[in-house]
């Protein structure tokens, strides 16, 4: 009697050790079987925002289920990405990472509650846009290289704001590669920093394509460059840096989306899939496009090496420029 039921346990160990190897791929197979929560680490209205949204409606319909935006924002992105970083890595948390969270953060913060590269998954770079040069048109200067003049005549009198350490150290790299200086003054975010670019308060701003370009149209700031290796089809009156004599300095603010750690890996490869079936959808590119923004779709692995080499640039801006990480 003993050994038939000892049997009968040993037969019931070996089927539960079946469908607990089943459960993985069955629960990947399934997988999104409710919303899916895209949390983005920055106010409504930015360009990270914006995309973000367009990518939520499109991948929504791709995966049969609701991707719902959240915002979370504060602290140049981390406390956004802290909550994506520690959520259940079970597909449902996604963020939209950027430039910030996933590169020049840890080039300006010596402590970070988050691993750009070990508490996330990366899934698909999605999008890249320039940054533009522009200037309060009472500043004596029609063009860079009059811009780059002033400022050598004048060091340290010009100062140009930023949203953000991203910002400022495209700033920097110019300062480093122009050989001048001009000062820095941060904002909370690119709206008051465009305020008082407009008002005359402060002289610079380098700033996404997306939300300088309608001020310029207006006449209420000056364009000087664009910070892409080509000329934009939507402005090309503004001239590349490279052109301008400066070839190293190509800036592109980015976004792409990543996961938490330990995701499994047949959500990624879904997610992956849906996220470059939306991005060549010809209406999510005319959205993109409308808004200077460049669609950018990638595997895991080249969105991993691209984010790896960014956190290095970054980090190498930000020494010469003398930032030491807070």
């Amino acid at each position: 009697m003993a050994f038939r039921l000892n049997r009968r346990t040993f037969t019931c160990t070996l089927l539960l050790g079946a469908l607990g190897t089943m459960a993985g791929p069955v629960a990947a197979q399934d997988w999104p079987a409710k919303p899916v929560r895209m949390v983005v680490p920055f106010a409504p209205g930015g360009v990270t925002d914006l995309v973000s949204r367009i990518m939520a409606q499109g991948l929504s319909t791709e995966l049969g289920q609701p991707v719902v935006v959240e915002n979370r924002a504060g602290a140049s992105g981390i406390t956004g990405a802290d909550i994506a970083a520690k959520a259940d890595p079970d597909g449902y948390t996604i963020m939209m990472g950027n430039i910030s969270t996933l590169a020049i953060n840890a080039a300006v913060f010596a402590q970070l509650p988050y691993d750009p590269q070990k508490s996330f998954q990366a899934v698909s770079m999605v999008a890249r846009q320039p940054l533009v040069v522009a200037v309060n048109p009472n500043v004596p200067a029609n063009s860079l290289q009059e811009l780059v003049e002033l400022a050598r005549r004048k060091p340290g009198e010009l100062n140009f704001g930023s949203a953000g350490a991203s910002l400022q150290l495209a700033v920097e790299s110019l300062n480093q590669a122009a050989d001048i200086r001009m000062t820095h003054v941060p904002y909370k975010g690119s709206g008051p920093a465009m305020t008082d670019l407009v008002a005359g308060h402060v002289q610079v701003v380098f700033d996404a394509f997306s939300s300088l370009y309608p001020f310029i149209k207006e006449g209420r700031m000056r364009g000087l460059a664009i910070t892409s290796a080509e000329r934009s089809a939507l402005a090309p009156e503004l001239p590349t840096l490279s052109e301008l004599g400066f070839p190293n300095i190509e800036v592109m603010s980015w976004q792409g989306i990543v996961v938490p750690a330990g995701t499994p890996p047949a959500v990624v490869t879904r997610l992956n899939e849906a996220i470059n079936k939306v991005l060549a959808s010809p209406d999510t590119r005319q959205q993109l496009v409308a808004r200077g923004v460049e669609a950018s779709p990638s595997t895991p692995e080249e969105m991993a090496a691209f984010a790896a080499k960014e956190m290095q640039r970054w980090k190498d801006v930000a020494r010469k420029a003398g930032i030491k990480p807070e």
